[in-house]
């Protein structure tokens, strides 16, 4: 899917993507708080920040964040939220494999639920490195891939079905290369386990009609367990 497309795709749901990400905020604070544990002094980008639920759950934490997206609708909505709330968070529009940013800019690098959308993850994991300042930090927080190729790919199958933005989940292994091939060492990780509802998710893409029937026929099932990989790392 080119950049055209993805805009496409996440203008059409972004009222339904800020509701869901408001919703789930206060926990996401929490989680945030505890796992990357910050000083109060970071100079933070959140790389394809959407409707900037991590900006805002890392903001009361830091210095400052600067979050970067490619949707000018799910920034509207970012900035609608921040209004007078949020001062030392800011947005602003760009591709997140070309970062138009100084090297080692940034105390701490972020992403949340974007590796999986993009062509080239690993292009964008080098620039969330290339922003990071030497002993600075990177967050990464992903869907993970199941370990099984055939599961996996029954998965990707199913997530493409219901939101053709989607590239490829990947998984625990998979992003520990990642982080390998760019040097950087893990401070600590984790893995959220949940239960995902069918319908309400393909509600949040804007999945519907016959792309919807497609999506259900490839579906896990009506509800299905997801792991999400949570990694702090230090460049």
């Amino acid at each position: 899917m080119n950049d055209d497309a993805v805009r496409a795709r996440f203008a059409a749901s972004a009222d339904r993507v800020a509701e869901a990400s408001l919703r789930r905020l206060p926990a996401l604070e929490s989680r945030v708080a505890e796992f990357v544990q910050p000083t109060g002094d970071e100079r933070v980008l959140d790389v394809g920040t959407g409707t900037g639920p991590l900006a805002f759950a890392l903001a009361p934490l830091v210095r400052e964040v600067v979050g970067i997206d490619l949707v000018p609708e799910l920034l509207e909505h970012a900035r609608a939220h921040a209004g007078g709330r949020y001062p030392s968070v800011q947005f602003v529009e760009g591709d997140v494999a070309h970062l138009d940013v100084e090297t080692g800019a940034f105390d701490l690098v972020c992403e949340r639920a974007v590796l999986h959308h993009v062509a080239w993850p690993e292009v964008v994991l080098a620039e969330m490195t290339r922003a990071t300042r030497p002993g600075g930090r990177l967050l990464v927080i992903d869907q993970l891939a199941p370990i099984d190729p055939l599961t996996a790919f029954e998965l990707d199958r199913f997530e493409r079905a219901r939101d053709p933005s989607h590239t490829r989940l990947l998984s625990d292994g998979d992003l520990r290369a990642l982080f390998e091939m760019n040097s950087l060492v893990l401070i600590r990780s984790r893995v959220d386990v949940h239960e995902r509802e069918l319908e309400p998710y393909l509600d949040l893409a804007g999945c519907e009609g016959e792309a919807r029937d497609h999506a259900r026929s490839l579906a896990p099932g009506d509800s299905y367990r997801v792991e999400t990989g949570w990694y702090l790392l230090r460049r």
